[in-house]
């Protein structure tokens, strides 16, 4: 014992009883955090989810009966598949249907495609990037229902929620498939509700990540920031402009040509700026001109109800329309295929802003005519829905698996796992988990099967009869033999 006798005390309980008060600060901090989580779910409108999870579900059904009607409008679900693929396995992007050794971040700038690796790793197929791509949708939808129920009304709120939901945009884009732009619908419906709440902070999170989805956002990003500065009188906004320049010209200038194998950002040539600059009127004349552009403008105004134009929202349309309608690439220019799914939640926020700012005004009339903007939009939705994609899903052909299901499944199962297998469009998103695949429009290395597919649209008018000999005749001094020859395809292997 010591001379005072008090350092005989027993030391474990005087640690216990400075302990104990951080012990009861952590468990008060942990209860207070759970019970601001539970309040805030709480606080969420049961409306506007309810609305986002029929979308989803609606989305997802078309999905399915195209995969199960193998249904492929394009390659890019192929391309997308592969990337999951590489991802879910901790490598890079390599996508050899776009070429050997092809990096796919030498394409386009979608570093945050890196998320479609671990959904991937749990469901390894070309369906669940399109169950994610509806889940993506969903939560848009949610937001912007959201957004309707607090700015006007309950009722209203979900009614445009539905118009947004089943807008001509988001239905494109999911016949369109899989494409990256399935991130960018819902950061820019988070930021632009969060700059409908005057939150400056989630604006700029939320929009800020845009230029990791595809580099032309950046230009998007730089609009945005623009509106949150002069809307929020908040400096943020302009760093957030800044930010978008910065990884415009870092992706276009940069990475895309260090990562492309031609070493070239390969979408510089669509518009021709140098002409622009020759003949500004001229080119004012050809934004504007066009019949498909013209149907592109026309649907906007419907679907937003023609009040959008009344909210500063509005403006960050513009970069993607200039870039899209400045463009020598005709497929921009119209409706169809994604490219008009990021206008979707801009359109639809900047209607219920234009709505509510209008009914704040001083001039009796001008709150009248405030009173029509959802109804024209609501109406414009339900008009427009027998000329689109979703109007399939009333046909009963729509539900039947195609016919030659069975036959390409059994033709698929006779390949090795990681062979390497040529093959058309249609077929290359059902092959990629299992093999290795090369389209056969590219100067590919000889693989070790090819398919010949005779209602795959890659061989255009004309598709070769026999395959061995088509196979033979691509790859001079192979020995290719038939394995599979049925419902119109025809497998042919390499022999050693």
């Amino acid at each position: 014992m010591s001379r005072n006798g008090r350092s005989g005390a027993n030391p474990t309980a005087a640690t216990a009883r400075q302990e104990e008060p951080v012990a009861r600060s952590a468990s008060d901090r942990l209860g207070t955090l759970r019970a601001r989580t539970v309040a805030a779910v709480r606080r969420q409108p049961l409306g506007a989810w309810l609305t986002g999870l029929a979308a989803t579900l609606v989305y997802t059904l078309f999905s399915i009966t195209q995969w199960y009607r193998l249904s492929s409008p394009s390659w890019d679900l192929g391309i997308f598949t592969q990337l999951a693929k590489a991802y879910s396995g901790f490598g890079a992007p390599i996508v050899p249907l776009k070429g050997e050794g092809f990096n796919l971040l030498g394409d386009h700038f979608h570093p945050l495609l890196v998320l479609l690796g671990p959904a991937y790793a749990i469901a390894p197929s070309g369906l669940t990037l399109l169950i994610v791509q509806n889940l993506l949708f969903g939560l848009s939808v949610a937001v912007v229902a959201r957004a309707g129920m607090r700015l006007v009304g309950p009722l209203a709120g979900i009614a445009v929620g539905i118009a947004y939901a089943l807008s001509w945009g988001l239905q494109s884009a999911v016949a369109a498939q899989f494409h990256e732009i399935a991130f960018a619908v819902p950061l820019l419906a988070l930021s632009l509700e969060a700059v409908l709440r005057r939150r400056v902070l989630p604006a700029v999170v939320w929009g800020g990540l845009l230029v990791f989805v595809k580099e032309d956002l950046g230009l998007t990003v730089m609009a945005l920031g623009l509106v949150i500065a002069w809307r929020l009188r908040n400096a943020a906004g302009l760093w957030l402009s800044a930010w978008g320049a910065l990884w415009l010209i870092l992706s276009v200038r940069l990475i895309l040509p260090a990562l492309n194998s031609g070493g070239q950002y390969d979408y510089s040539d669509r518009i021709d700026v140098g002409a622009m600059i020759a003949d500004p009127a001229g080119a004012v004349v050809d934004l504007v001109s066009g019949t498909a552009k013209h149907e592109t403008l026309l649907l906007l105004l419907l679907a937003g109800g023609i009040l959008f134009l009344r909210s500063s929202l509005s403006l960050v349309l513009l970069p993607t329309l200039l870039w899209r309608f400045a463009s020598g690439q005709g497929g921009y220019w119209g409706p169809e295929w994604h490219y008009s799914a990021v206008l979707m939640p801009v359109l639809f926020l900047a209607l219920l802003d234009g709505v509510t700012t209008l009914r704040r005004s001083p001039r009796e009339w001008v709150r009248r005519s405030a009173l029509a903007g959802v109804p024209v939009a609501v109406v414009a939705c339900l008009a427009l829905l027998p000329a689109q994609k979703f109007a399939a899903l009333a046909e009963p052909e729509t539900y039947r698996q195609s016919e030659r299901w069975d036959a390409a499944h059994r033709m698929m199962d006779l390949i090795p796992e990681d062979a390497t297998v040529e093959s058309g469009v249609v077929l290359m998103a059902y092959l990629v988990p299992e093999s290795r695949v090369y389209w056969l429009g590219n100067a590919n290395p000889a693989p070790e099967y090819l398919i010949v597919d005779a209602d795959d649209w890659s061989w255009g008018a004309v598709h070769p009869s026999d395959a061995e000999a088509h196979a033979e005749q691509r790859y001079p001094g192979t020995d290719y033999t038939l394995v599979f020859s049925e419902a119109g395809y025809q497998l042919v292997r390499l022999e050693p």
